[in-house]
């Protein structure tokens, strides 16, 4: 696969010997060339020196040609502007773009282009460990507004039902992992210790549901998918 990475720092550059490292084709452009310093010797990859905002310097890159492309730069204005000059212009079909600004992630993921904002993620991962949450925060749908959680059903819950952790507009059960095998529950549906549930649940609902699941000591890593 070829992919387009705008932004040479930190995470662009580790995002690029990672994928590197995968047998991808990957080109990345920066207006900074000390900036590909953070790439080491011997990468494999392409580099391009301009801003990722720029049609030809894009096209040098082989946007034309990629599969994905992301933009990572340190502004989030660059960052939209870079992803949807990828979009419009290039019709690249995979697109990320780092934005720090939860609403404006927001707004630019109903455009049809998928964000990371590590401002959420962050926040979310250091309330989970001060506030010793038993479950996983997962970044969908979550700006602020819901929160996906990923958890592992205690002794002290088997045999409740969905209806009974439910709450009108706070919480919902969205999946059950049992077996291996995930499914949409019914209200209805009892629940067993060891059940992996993933849970949408509202702000001031939070920590009343994660109470109910304080007696479970090993949080679930992932949403389930």
């Amino acid at each position: 696969m070829k992919y387009v990475i705008v932004g040479c720092g930190r995470v662009g550059s580790t995002l690029a010997k990672l994928l590197t490292a995968e047998s991808h084709d990957v080109t990345v452009v920066d207006e900074n060339p000390a900036a590909f310093k953070r790439l080491g010797t011997g990468f494999p990859g392409r580099v391009e020196v301009g801003t990722g905002i720029d049609y030809d310097v894009l096209k040098r890159a082989g946007a034309g040609e990629a599969d994905g492309f992301v933009a990572v730069t340190d502004g989030d204005n660059r960052n939209v502007m870079a992803a949807l000059l990828a979009q419009r212009m290039f019709n690249i079909k995979k697109i990320v773009a780092r934005i720090y600004d939860p609403p404006r992630g927001q707004i630019y993921r109903e455009l049809g282009n998928d964000t990371v904002c590590p401002t959420t993620m962050g926040a979310k991962t250091i309330r989970d460990r001060l506030t010793h949450a038993p479950f996983a925060s997962t970044p969908s749908f979550d700006f602020g507004k819901v929160s996906s959680l990923a958890i592992s059903v205690p002794e002290a819950l088997a045999g409740t039902t969905v209806a009974a952790l439910e709450r009108r507009n706070l919480v919902k059960i969205a999946a059950i992992r049992r077996g291996g095998k995930v499914s949409i529950p019914g209200p209805d549906d009892v629940l067993d210790a060891g059940d992996e549930v993933n849970a949408i649940v509202a702000p001031e609902a939070f920590s009343e549901f994660a109470a109910r699941f304080a007696a479970n000591e090993q949080p679930v890593a992932a949403a389930l998918t």
